[in-house]
């Protein structure tokens, strides 16, 4: 099978990155920007090929037995990413020497930013003792300014809206419900409370957040597969 990478929606970018990227080491990235009038799929192809990410499992142990790190790549729409893994690689080296390391970014240190959200990678919590544990996992939430934003724009809803039309306001909130952004939802939901109550008007509850968050499909299915099924339905 072709390596896959063109995702299908921006909560299918993030659910890669944090649940599989980033727990499998790919901490190194740099993203980018496809101009208009490319066609993203042949700069797919260049990249692929140049950082040998089109490999099989068997080889990227290998690599990673040997000090290899190993790569991949992921893009929607125009955006792309690229992630390294710990090793030697020419995403890592300097600028000059058939690489482009100067654009590299650690996510241990400088949060992913995409389509409003921020996505790292911690330490999990405090020891009894308050040192930092020595697990670490993917942390995503909305970036503080458009975090700020959306609780600026529900704060001035407050109380100019009625409870179902402000309800129906917050389940339309695209972000995926991670963790760290479920805490974020519910702060703004009790500063909005609290302004509804200091005029006396109706609360919301919780439930208006739709909290659970719902795995996502990843891939854009390849082109013969949808030509196939268009088929299939028309003979139908």
């Amino acid at each position: 099978m072709a390596y896959r990478c063109e995702a299908q929606s921006p909560e299918a970018v993030v659910q890669l990155i944090a649940a599989s990227y980033l727990r499998h080491g790919f901490y190194w990235y740099v993203t980018g920007s496809i101009p208009a009038g490319k066609d993203p799929t042949l700069i797919d192809r260049k990249l692929i090929t140049k950082y040998g990410i089109d490999v099989s499992e068997w080889q990227r142990r290998h690599r990673k037995q040997r000090g290899i790190a190993n790569a991949h790549y992921l893009r929607y729409q125009h955006w792309f990413i690229l992630l390294v893994s710990e090793g030697h690689h020419a995403l890592k080296q300097p600028a000059g020497k058939g690489g482009e390391g100067e654009h590299l970014c650690d996510c241990r240190r400088s949060p992913i930013r995409f389509h409003g959200y921020s996505i790292s990678y911690r330490r999990a919590g405090v020891t009894t003792s308050g040192a930092p544990t020595a697990n670490w996992h993917a942390h995503v939430r909305i970036d503080d300014n458009t975090y700020r934003i959306l609780k600026d724009r529900f704060i001035d809803l407050a109380t100019h809206r009625t409870a179902d039309t402000l309800g129906h306001e917050f389940g339309r909130i695209p972000f995926a419900r991670y963790a760290p952004i479920r805490r974020q939802l519910l702060n703004i939901l009790r500063a909005v409370n609290e302004r509804r109550k200091q005029q006396n008007f109706e609360l919301l509850p919780h439930s208006v957040l739709k909290l659970k968050r719902t795995p996502v499909p990843v891939y854009v299915r390849p082109e013969p597969e949808v030509q196939q099924n268009t088929t299939l339905a028309e003979a139908a």
